[in-house]
């Protein structure tokens, strides 16, 4: 079953590094949420009568929540909150203080045969109460059971099972709401069976009094995701729904909405993040339509993000958006309330590489290119077991395009070097991809690990079995076909550094034809393996190739542009800071220079890859000069994938040349291309498929 929001987290041990919503204000520009405020009338005598009984010293209970934050971190027996007392029953719990949906501390059930912790109420429930948190399950691993149960006469009760509903995805994905309706209550057990170390994750523990539910207020909320091809649903528009309370539960019953590039879409569906249950909606006759829906989904307390989503046809051309405008929406209540925000439409695109395609287990390292016969070719890695990095049964992954990414051949399999678990499967990832614009030759480059020869255990020496390799292919017929791989890293790589590779993403064809690809190194372990970002070229079109020196302290992945005749810029992933470091070489990476944009002008999320092109070194013609830049445009996770533009070779990148493309939580690496002199073609690791391509028009974001 389609879940609502689309999760990249797909491992035993989710990220939350990568995964983790944006807590800080986020990216300019600031989107503006246009509200629908529902102003209530004065209450009845009676509703202020009760009212008052609710939070009278006689209450039963004080609606009270809870976020572990001012107790110790670490495993506990007993552990007092407001609540009440925590027992430990079972097991292991700890206060987890590395993550949390709120704050910085959680409580973690940490799994195993049996773990359970009970909850003493410091004031036992004598009437309806609820009880709601936020979860997250910390394993995808079998078997996995959550359940809660109530002390009545002795005896434990169950009144609720988690087994299904708490699930793995980005941080705390799950807000679990339970009734207790049976009084009185003194105790709570929260009980949970998993593999070791793995369990459950539980925050902002809330208790409340029963009380009639009312709308509070109603949302249409902008927001940036691709509409893909080749996904089951991709968003249209969305409504953020509030309601207090929880007895007599309100549905919302009908939704009067037109849709945007109709003809683009076979079906339109309803439903609210953290239900399974969706509505599939007929589709109207005509794109003008104006429709109403009556979905009938019943709402829940506190906030409801109620998505309309739609499936795309399999289109010959991707260009153009979809979306929706919403007009009114009606409850069980009787409420109508009419929607005045401005249409809602996404750009669409290619889920070109989607978990489980090919039975493959995740997608990630995008590179892209466009040969000199206009055809593109994107590669990747392809992670057959497992999400993690090498070592691992990995290969490089290879599609090809010849209508400008509007439609792709099959997956092939280009950089494989073999399958054997004595030696990690041979893993090879992490690709870079170049053009020679002389020859036509097409150059794909990436990182052998012979068993555990990768990031962390490689070392010292040329050997594969002491060292990762610097692996080739070529095509000499525009990605048709390969050859067979080739070893540089003796060409390249000093014996006493410890590792050496590509960039990944992709390299140049300078203008006198030397060939640059942006590389990396390792120093030896008596400098703390410390790496660096640097090039490596050759100048007889990869007969033989040549490396340059460390750019820049604690830089990795790097893309290059030659932005002067001999001058290249080197733009660096910063493992210390959440700023890009630029540097500028003359004598091919022999010195550099720190460009004054360095740690400055651009920003990214503690470490992660970003692309970088020169439109007029793409097209070969002078283009105007513009370089365009992608990463996610986010201190605070991988997300908020844009595309940045500057007219002044690097100097500046103004605020209204920069297009969002995606918003969500994703793993974040981007590779651009330019398809015509009209078109920027970009291949990213998105929140909506593991790698998701889109076309985007140049006038879109510069203007000319």
């Amino acid at each position: 079953m389609t879940q609502w929001m689309t999760s990249n987290r797909d491992m035993t041990k989710p990220n939350h590094s990568n995964s983790r919503e944006p807590r800080p204000t986020p990216p300019l520009p600031v989107q503006r949420r246009m509200a629908i405020s529902i102003q209530k009338s004065h209450l009845s005598l009676w509703a202020l009568l009760w009212t008052l009984l609710l939070v009278s010293p006689q209450s039963t209970f004080a609606d009270q929540t809870i976020g572990f934050e001012q107790v110790e971190p670490g495993s506990f027996k007993t552990l007092e909150t407001e609540l009440g007392t925590w027992t430990t029953q079972a097991g292991t719990t700890i206060v987890d203080h590395r993550h949390a949906k709120t704050g910085d501390q959680c409580l973690r059930l940490t799994g195993g045969e049996q773990c359970s912790v009970v909850l003493t109420l410091k004031t036992p429930l004598q009437s309806s109460s609820q009880l709601s948190f936020w979860a997250e399950r910390w394993t995808q691993r079998s078997p996995f059971a959550f359940r809660i149960g109530v002390e009545n006469d002795g005896r434990w009760q169950e009144i609720y099972n988690g087994d299904r509903d708490v699930r793995v995805g980005r941080a705390f994905l799950n807000h679990i709401r339970v009734p207790l309706e049976a009084t009185p209550i003194k105790q709570l057990r929260f009980a949970c069976s998993s593999p070791n170390e793995t369990g459950v994750m539980i925050d902002d523990v809330r208790i409340a009094q029963a009380q009639p539910q009312e709308i509070s207020n109603v949302e249409v909320v902008p927001f940036t995701l691709p509409a893909l091809v080749g996904t089951a649903a991709s968003p249209l528009a969305k409504l953020v729904i509030t309601t207090q309370g929880n007895l007599n539960p309100i549905s919302l019953t009908q939704l009067n909405a037109s849709l945007i590039g109709q003809e683009k879409l076979s079906s339109v569906e309803l439903g609210i993040t953290g239900q399974s249950d969706r509505i599939r909606l007929s589709m109207p006759s005509t794109s003008a339509t104006i429709t109403t829906w009556n979905p009938s989904i019943m709402l829940q307390e506190g906030e409801n993000i109620v998505w309309l989503k739609g499936t795309l046809r399999n289109l010959t051309r991707i260009d153009g958006s979809v979306g929706a405008t919403l007009h009114q929406i009606a409850f069980s209540n009787g409420e109508v309330l009419p929607l005045t925000a401005s249409p809602a439409t996404q750009r669409v695109g290619i889920a070109l590489r989607q978990a489980g395609e090919d039975g493959v287990h995740t997608y990630r390292i995008p590179g892209l290119a466009t040969t000199n016969a206009g055809t593109l070719i994107g590669v990747y890695d392809v992670r057959r077991r497992s999400g993690g990095d090498l070592p691992g049964d990995i290969d490089v992954g290879m599609s090809r395009s010849t209508d400008g990414g509007h439609t792709w051949e099959p997956m092939r399999t280009i950089m494989d070097m073999g399958k054997d678990p004595h030696w990690r499967y041979d893993g090879i990832g992490d690709p870079a991809i170049l053009v020679d614009n002389n020859t036509g030759t097409i150059w794909v480059a990436a990182t052998w690990s012979h068993g555990n020869r990768s990031w962390h255990g490689s070392g010292p020496g040329l050997t594969p079995e002491e060292t990762g390799q610097v692996m080739l292919v070529r095509s000499d017929d525009d990605g048709v076909s390969w050859s067979e791989p080739i070893n540089i890293t003796r060409q390249i790589k000093k014996p006493e550094w410890c590792f050496i590779l590509q960039g990944p993403g992709k390299g140049i064809t300078m203008r006198d034809g030397t060939l640059v690809f942006a590389a990396q190194y390792q120093d030896p372990p008596d400098r703390q393996r410390l790496p660096h970002s640097t090039i490596i070229y050759s100048k007889n079109h990869g007969e033989t190739w040549q490396i340059g020196t460390g750019a820049f302290d604690d830089t990795t992945e790097a893309q290059v542009v030659e932005v002067e005749p001999g001058v290249l810029m080197l733009n660096c992933r910063y493992n210390r800071g959440d700023v890009r470091v630029v540097m500028t070489t003359q004598d091919m990476g022999q010195t550099w220079h720190e460009h004054p944009t360095s740690r400055r002008a651009l920003i990214e999320p503690r470490s992660c890859m970003a692309s970088m092109i020169d439109i007029n070194q793409e097209l070969g013609t002078d283009a105007g000069g513009w370089l365009l830049f992608s990463n996610p445009n986010s201190t605070s996770g991988r997300n908020h994938i844009t595309i940045k533009a500057s007219r002044d070779r690097g100097l500046t990148w103004p605020e209204q040349f920069q297009l969002l493309l995606d918003e969500g939580n994703s793993a974040g690496y981007s590779c651009l291309s330019m398809i015509d002199e009209q078109t920027v073609g970009i291949l990213y690791e998105g929140s909506q498929s593991h790698l998701t391509f889109q076309r985007i028009s140049l006038q879109s974001f510069i203007g000319e």
